[in-house]
């Protein structure tokens, strides 16, 4: 028997175990075991059997249990918060009753992380000044006035029998709001009555979880700053001016998952506009061909160590670089990073036309063709890698669009000579075929962004449905990392906060440039500065940033700014790849450097996370067993190895992959 206590004071939530067995799922959240409440709602209990003589992992969990959409279907189950220790609780074969005392509490610590996206549909909708201000009056009466906003819903039908499925659905329906700034967070909260202000230097967004994303009424009401004078006499809520309505099927009938639309503002006491509103949405859905277990999380886990070498785009940036050996991107470049002891390394993945997550740094690529009676003179012409199938990519002659503005087509003729380590655009899953386990991979998410001046990049103004271009790519990783460390990054705040919704496994940072004499402002206000992109990964609960090391060099104070808000803090950019930076980032605590050519000046060296296995082994496996180990990693059976518990905690701390026990 199982009893559990917790303050549980939402309605129809349960707490529920799910664990290492059949009888407790497998770690499959929709076989999980719901719990019986006592009276009183804080102690929670359940008698289960369990096969003889196995030691049993598990954990908690609090959520909703549904009933499936369809007949005879899965139960559906929505994960509020779950347990996410390394190391999760057990039971051993002789425990007949246990008491586990309080929810999120093991061996003392405490170790909550909020659910990721099950079956519901997470609906984001966005007020800020990043491209112009979100409201314009129009109405003389209200030209100087200042505004509240509060975000209500409707559009629910009303059924009879209130255990009905869609009763079910509209309890499971939540609204929150959150606000970021340069200054800080307001993390996700109810409204208060009239609303908020809008401000210029902050972003304010509301969050909308439910079972029925087609069939919301989304109403914008508007409230005079001043609320002393009655707008509408014998109002409930003096100052209400009026409402903009937005219906949630406009994301369907527009068949995009994020955009922008504009509405307009209706006059409380009459049938006039009095201005319209610019709201920026985002559609979060569940991953689509894959199911996350419950085994492990690392999303917001980091052990603390000295600053890890991160190989960028492996040996190094190689297109600018006229000196280089090995062309960035490929499996070689992966190879010779490892062989010099990189912990990590970096590279972009993006999407081929025919969906195929590959690796390459740029959105666009060189195709060159002959011209007409001159079979030695050539012509680039440059496209979207995205047009492009994977087999044209491993195919047609292509060179980087450096090549264009030099007109140096050495890059192209001499890919013919190259052997397969050495050719551009791999797929991700060679790369997890081809490179050592040992080594992390740092996976930065390709996305276009839109410069202050409106431009995009490489020209794209679209490109694929972010949530189909995240399913791809994260269930390629989800299905391949194996022990693999793993981070994600990206430039795009959206992409993070997708991937930080749509999986339980991997962290991810992200990107930022801030300010920066070298790249062109961006238009969204939450990559402007290093402050807001700090506030912005303590919203999203996400594990750190990956700042550009030209701002962290005015103010280095930054690191250990961001490191004190719980944030970890890998850096990028070419200032990384002068030694005396590096070594003053370092001493300052930054937690990861990307840089090129890593071990240009060293003999090669073995990868850390090795080292730091072979040492915890020395200490529970005699060294005789260690010499004779016909593995030079002693990655022994754990058959072999004694079940000590000091062995399983050693061992079983990782960055963001899994254990090696």
């Amino acid at each position: 028997m199982n009893t559990m206590n917790t303050p549980s004071n939402i309605f129809f939530q349960v707490i529920a175990v799910v664990g290492s067995c059949g009888t407790l799922g497998n770690w499959c959240h929709q076989k999980a075991v719901p719990l019986q409440p006592a009276e009183d709602g804080t102690l929670w209990k359940k008698t289960i059997t369990v096969p003889r003589g196995l030691e049993i992992k598990y954990r908690y969990l609090k959520g909703f249990f549904l009933e499936s959409k369809n007949a005879g279907g899965p139960c559906q189950v929505i994960v509020n918060k779950w347990e996410t220790h390394q190391q999760p609780r057990s039971l051993s074969p002789s425990d007949i009753e246990i008491t586990d005392g309080q929810f999120g509490f093991h061996d003392d610590v405490e170790c909550v992380d909020s659910g990721w996206l099950t079956c519901q549909t997470e609906i984001r909708l966005r007020l800020h000044y990043s491209e112009k201000p979100p409201v314009n009056i129009t109405k003389k009466k209200f030209k100087k006035s200042r505004f509240r906003l509060k975000l209500m819903l409707e559009g629910f039908e009303e059924e009879d029998d209130e255990e009905s499925l869609s009763s079910w659905h509209k309890m499971t329906t939540t609204l929150e709001i959150s606000m970021i700034s340069d200054s800080g967070y307001k993390s996700r909260h109810s409204q208060p009555e009239c609303g908020y202000a809008l401000e210029p230097t902050q972003w304010t967004e509301y969050s909308i979880h439910t079972m029925d994303p087609d069939n919301l009424e989304l109403i914008f009401e508007f409230f005079e700053e001043d609320l002393s004078e009655k707008v509408v006499q014998g109002d409930v809520h003096p100052g209400h001016v009026g409402a903009a309505c937005l219906l949630s099927s406009t994301f369907v009938e527009s068949g995009k998952d994020n955009g922008v639309v504009t509405l307009p503002i209706m006059s409380r006491n009459s049938r006039q506009t009095i201005g319209k509103v610019r709201v920026d949405y985002l559609v979060i859905r569940p991953i689509q061909g894959f199911e996350c277990d419950m085994r492990q999380s690392f999303t917001k886990y980091w052990q603390k160590r000295s600053a890890l070498d991160v190989g960028h785009r492996g040996a190094g940036s190689t297109h600018v670089a006229k000196h280089h050996k090995i062309r960035e991107n490929t499996i070689a470049s992966f190879l010779s990073a490892a062989n010099y002891g990189a912990a990590y390394v970096e590279f972009d993945v993006h999407l081929s036309k025919d969906l195929v997550p590959i690796v390459y740094h740029d959105l666009t690529c060189c195709i060159s063709t002959k011209k007409k009676n001159d079979k030695h003179s050539m012509v680039l012409f440059e496209v979207p890698v995205k047009d492009l199938t994977f087999d044209q990519l491993q195919l047609l002659k292509l060179a980087h669009t450096t090549a264009m503005k030099v007109h140096d087509h050495k890059d192209l003729m001499d890919e013919e000579e190259y052997i397969d380590e050495h050719q551009p655009f791999p797929s991700l899953s060679q790369i997890f075929q081809a490179v050592p386990d040992c080594v992390g991979f740092n996976i930065e998410l390709k996305w276009i962004s839109q410069m202050k001046d409106g431009s995009w990049d490489a020209n794209l103004s679209t490109y694929f449905n972010m949530n189909q271009f995240l399913d791809v790519i994260l269930t390629c990783v989800l299905k391949n990392a194996g022990k693999r460390r793993i981070v994600f990054s990206c430039f795009d705040p959206d992409v993070c906060a997708m991937v930080r919704r749509k999986q339980n496994k991997y962290p991810i940072l992200f990107l930022t440039q801030g300010v920066s004499d070298v790249y062109p402002e961006l238009m969204d206000i939450r990559c402007k500065t290093t402050q807001i992109a700090m506030s912005f990964a303590q919203s999203e609960d996400i594990l750190g940033i990956s700042a550009h090391t030209e701002d962290l060099l005015r103010n280095m104070d930054s690191i250990k700014e961001a490191q004190s808000k719980g944030l970890v803090v890998f850096c990028w950019g070419d200032d990384n790849n002068e030694h005396a930076n590096r070594r003053r980032l370092r001493e300052h605590g930054i937690d990861g450097l990307i840089y090129d050519r890593i071990g240009e000046d060293q003999i090669e060296q073995p990868n850390i996370f090795k080292v730091e296995e072979k040492v915890s082994l020395k200490e529970v496996i005699p060294e005789e067993t260690l010499k004779s180990c016909a593995c030079s990693t002693y990655s022994i059976p754990c058959s072999s190895v004694p079940c000590s518990g000091k062995a399983q905690v050693d061992r079983g701390e990782s960055d963001s992959g899994l254990s090696s026990s």
